[in-house]
């Protein structure tokens, strides 16, 4: 491996430059230093460490410590690989260019785009400077994500009657059960030490419905009546009001025009809003329409730009943006992408068709896989009902997917 700071004078030029080093990057840069004969590949990311996020959520309930998430990004650059340690400032397709946050301009052959999404807490005002007091807690981040387990006792031992608020962003956003999973540890923990009958636990969500596959909503409608939770669908929390410890939920009134209400709580889960990093939706990569990368749903390469290929979060594929879509679309981008270096064309290119995996934690030990497609059919990996709670489910996200994205998925295996 070898390795460039922000500020070394390493060669300009690059025969395949991926912008970033998190499940996408490395698992592409792994998978093409494995072809015969490899390419030179180099990874533009400034991050010291590397988060595996999926394990922030029981991180949140106090199964696991938030260490078993990192580690450090020099530990995983694949061998061989170059990794310039700067983030990418701007873009010229045309003319096979970036330049970095340090000034310097890159060229190269092919381009791959994966630099993720952006967390936008300040969308949401009061939410920045009440994350971590006052019962605030969101597992959207490394550090924030302990304090939700803090909180969760501080709840639990807690005089008197109890309420917690849950929140489900507008728009796209990366895991989309993770405003559930957490909901139900919290109700589960509630239950264990007997106060759940004490607890008011409402969700607040801007859509209409709990989940969009059916045969997996079937499951969680019955898991939320027996948690006795309140569902508010076509809410959406607006701002907070930290030191009152209450949140503002937007709705449409009996009128048909939008209304706010005040509600208080001891303890809220806010999954902030998310969207396109700022580098990626003013560039000329970005579809004009959403900001994400623009490209063909099934062979992920760019609609414009012939030695462009995008995956993970930042793409503009219309299905669920988690790790497990980012498995299943690596091994299509390096295909095409190789083929395409070939000089052949994409006739049978290799295709992506949409699958997404969301583990839906429905209480300690339990665990509903709900594995689907662009279509919202299910696809399912395993042969029986995962849209029923399963602990073998349980252990399939606690034990074995973290160990099969460290030593597989990253070093390009799985």
């Amino acid at each position: 491996m070898t390795t460039a700071s922000a500020t070394s004078p390493a060669t300009d030029h690059h025969e395949i430059l991926i912008i970033g080093a998190g499940a996408g990057g490395l698992s592409v840069a792994a998978r093409l230093l494995q072809a015969e004969p490899a390419p030179r590949v180099t990874l533009l990311d400034p991050a010291e460490v590397h988060y595996y996020q999926p394990l922030w959520t029981l991180v949140g309930g106090g199964v696991v410590p938030k260490e078993e998430s990192m580690r450090k990004m020099a530990d995983l650059i694949p061998w061989g690989a170059t990794w310039i340690q700067d983030a990418a400032a701007s873009f010229d397709p045309e003319r096979n260019t970036v330049v970095t946050a340090a000034g310097r301009t890159l060229t190269y052959d092919y381009l791959v785009v994966s630099p993720g999404l952006q967390i936008n807490w300040s969308a949401v005002p009061g939410l920045e400077e009440g994350l971590g007091h006052y019962g605030i807690c969101s597992n959207y981040g490394y550090d924030p994500s302990t304090y939700t387990w803090e909180a969760l006792q501080a709840l639990g031992r807690k005089p008197g009657p109890i309420k917690a608020l849950f929140t489900h962003p507008a728009g796209t956003f990366k895991c989309g059960g993770a405003p559930q999973k957490i909901m139900y540890l919290v109700a589960d923990y509630l239950r264990r030490i007997g106060r759940l009958d004490e607890a008011e636990i409402h969700f607040i969500h801007p859509g209409s419905i709990i989940f969009g596959v059916p045969a997996f909503a079937k499951t969680l409608n019955e898991v939320v009546a027996r948690y006795g939770i309140q569902t508010h669908f076509g809410h959406e929390l607006v701002a907070l009001r930290p030191d009152q410890q209450e949140a503002v939920i937007r709705y449409t009134g009996p009128d048909g025009e939008p209304a706010e209400r005040v509600e208080s709580f001891d303890f809220i889960h806010v999954s902030p809003p998310q969207g396109p990093v700022d580098v990626i939706r003013t560039s000329p990569l970005a579809d004009p329409q959403t900001g994400w990368v623009e490209v063909d749903r099934h062979t992920l390469r760019h609609t414009r730009f012939d030695n462009v290929f995008s995956l993970g979060d930042a793409g503009n594929t219309p299905n669920a943006k988690t790790g497990a879509a980012i498995r299943k679309q690596a091994p299509v981008v390096v295909e095409n992408l190789l083929t395409v270096r070939a000089g052949r064309e994409l006739t049978q290119p290799a295709t992506y068709h949409g699958y997404s995996s969301c583990p839906l934690i429905t209480g300690y030990g339990k665990l509903v896989l709900a594995e689907f497609d662009y279509d919202n059919n299910p696809d399912p990996s395993f042969p029986f009902d995962t849209a029923q709670e399963r602990y073998s489910m349980w252990v399939l996200k606690k034990d074995v997917l973290p160990r099969l994205y460290w030593h597989g998925m990253l070093k390009g295996r799985a």
